[in-house]
């Protein structure tokens, strides 16, 4: 393998961002590009399966097993922060679960200044890319490397607890990607025939076939280099080996929202006198380098039940286990084809709102944290996240190594309004619980417990329980001019350096609402676009000049 080879872009990342982009800019022949992953293959089984990600998360083939720092907002815990280390990234482990968000948060963005951003920019994107299982119409496309489809299994207890929520006043909704989610229904996923469809099979897999794209696994980039601020590579450790591999037009940063800041402050462009603490040259004063940390906190309360299936109680029968397995091999349905959360719900937790603050994932079965086995009597999750958290974290190398794994602070429940919405949004679940549709099972309250009643007490509940639902985003965030902890640009490029984009959920300058995973999607889209549109216009210069 030789030391150093050139391309004309080259990809730093191949998760969700990285595979859309590798797909879309080795389109044109004429560019060569290179798509290089720290992690390795998506050769696993339970990268295809479903139900997988009680398998992959926790498990160093498939996680990068990062954690947070001791969170003061919940009670000192320090959470496991699981990130995808394979083809594909987090869409290769994650709940699979298709979410747009609200048509607000995009015109939020583009009222921010980001001209180009506001939902009417980014809807056609989302629609252009997708392969809806009810065929093209107004909010969806057919045909596309996305591919939703309905669940193909329901319980009873899901079922009453959409019963449950419209007595509580909660709608019912057939669609929560028209703009507006607003509702209770069941998710739709991206699955294909009952089997994970990750963004390495939707849009990286039809792209191997091109000889000007190459893809490298178990390569770490360890720093980008430059000429003055100018981009024009990036150092890797590839089989204990360093090499460099080189970019004559661009370099794009698709490492997700904990590795693109770790990389950048790693490369010199960061806060200046934080590198320097480190001993790293400054290559650029950019102090909004891992800043702007924005998470949806998840609540989980735990209820259990009688009288109703749950998982909890299937998962521990060998027997069961047995006809899961085969009802899966025959059909490609029953628990296996199980997203984390099969019903969702979005709603308010006080009048004071103008669009859903709060997102439920409900799941007929209960357990401590993923990776662990559920719980050994029936019961189920009403998990219950702050959307639009004003709560903001940090990610900072903890050294000048680059195999370290940075110091992840996301800073939970530390302003007053996220502590406001956390207590709100627990007794708005026990209200749900209340309703004639669940009482039928004589619900019992395992977590937080039933015992605390006061606001003090549920928001010490709320600090027990709380845990990530994996959407971190916005730590190389995009914005204007005016903005000095903007990092990159509303084109994505990093902010006074040449030749250097940061393209996923890194650049969200506030949170979606609702699961990250689609929204990262259309910033690739977007972000290849307008590489391509930058590119088109600099060979009419060129040749104008001829």
């Amino acid at each position: 393998m030789p030391d150093s080879e050139t391309f004309d872009y080259l990809i730093i990342g191949a998760g969700s961002a990285g595979c859309v982009l590798a797909n879309r800019l080795s389109k044109d022949p004429r560019n060569s590009v290179c798509l290089l992953e720290a992690g390795g293959k998506d050769n696993w089984i339970w990268f295809h399966i479903p139900v997988g990600y009680l398998f992959a998360i926790g498990n160093p083939r498939a996680d990068w097993m990062f954690k947070t720092e001791a969170e003061t907002g919940l009670n000192g815990r320090i959470l496991n922060y699981p990130r995808g280390k394979v083809l594909g990234g987090c869409s290769a482990i994650n709940a699979m679960i298709y979410m747009r968000g609200q048509r607000e948060d995009y015109d939020n963005w583009r009222q921010m200044g980001l001209e180009g951003w506001g939902w009417d920019d980014v809807r056609p994107i989302f629609r252009h890319h997708l392969d809806h299982y009810l065929g093209a119409g107004e909010h969806h496309g057919a045909g596309g490397e996305w591919r939703v489809e309905a669940p193909r299994m329901r319980w009873q207890i899901l079922d009453s607890f959409i019963e449950a929520a419209v007595e509580a006043g909660i709608p019912r909704v057939s669609d929560f990607n028209t703009g507006s989610n607003e509702g209770i229904s069941y998710f739709q996923v991206n699955q294909k025939n009952g089997r994970r469809w990750s963004a390495a099979r939707g849009f990286l897999r039809p792209a191997l076939s091109r000889p000007n794209l190459k893809v490298e696994t178990h390569a770490h980039a360890t720093r980008i280099l430059f000429e003055g601020k100018r981009a024009i590579g990036v150092e890797i450790l590839q089989n204990g080996n360093l090499r460099r591999v080189m970019a004559r037009k661009e370099v794009i940063l698709s490492a997700g929202a904990i590795a693109s800041p770790q990389l950048l402050q790693l490369s010199g462009i960061g806060n200046g006198a934080f590198l320097q603490e480190h001993g790293i040259d400054v290559v650029h004063h950019l102090p909004g380098v891992g800043e702007n940390l924005q998470d949806h906190l998840q609540l989980r309360p735990i209820y259990k039940v009688s009288g109703v299936r749950t998982l909890n109680e299937e998962y521990r029968s060998l027997v069961k286990k047995g006809q899961m397995a085969l009802e899966y091999a025959l059909f490609r349905k029953g628990p296996l084809t199980m997203a984390p959360s099969q019903l969702g719900a979005f709603t308010r937790s006080s009048p004071d709102y103008a669009t859903p603050n709060l997102q439920f994932h409900i799941q007929p079965l209960s357990l401590d944290k993923f990776g662990e086995d559920p719980h050994p009597f029936p019961a189920f999750t009403a998990s219950v996240c702050n959307l639009r958290p004003t709560s903001r974290g940090t990610v900072r190398i903890r050294s000048s190594k680059a195999g370290e794994a940075p110091s992840i602070r996301p800073n939970y429940l530390s302003t007053d309004e996220d502590q406001r919405v956390a207590v709100d949004a627990l007794r708005l679940v026990r209200q749900i619980i209340a309703m004639p549709a669940l009482q039928k099972y004589r619900p019992e309250e395992y977590k937080p417990g039933a015992q605390l009643t006061t606001d003090d007490e549920l928001l010490n509940g709320a600090r027990d329980i709380g845990t990530t639902i994996f959407h971190p985003v916005g730590t190389a965030k995009m914005g204007t001019d005016s903005d000095p902890m903007a990092v990159t640009d509303a084109r994505l490029r990093v902010r006074g350096i040449e030749n250097l984009r940061v393209i996923d959920a890194s650049i969200m300058p506030a949170i979606t609402s609702g699961n990250t995973n689609s929204p990262t999607l259309m910033i690739a889209d977007k972000g290849a676009s307008m590489i391509l549109e930058d590119q088109a216009q600099t060979r009419v210069e060129v040749l104008r000049s001829a």
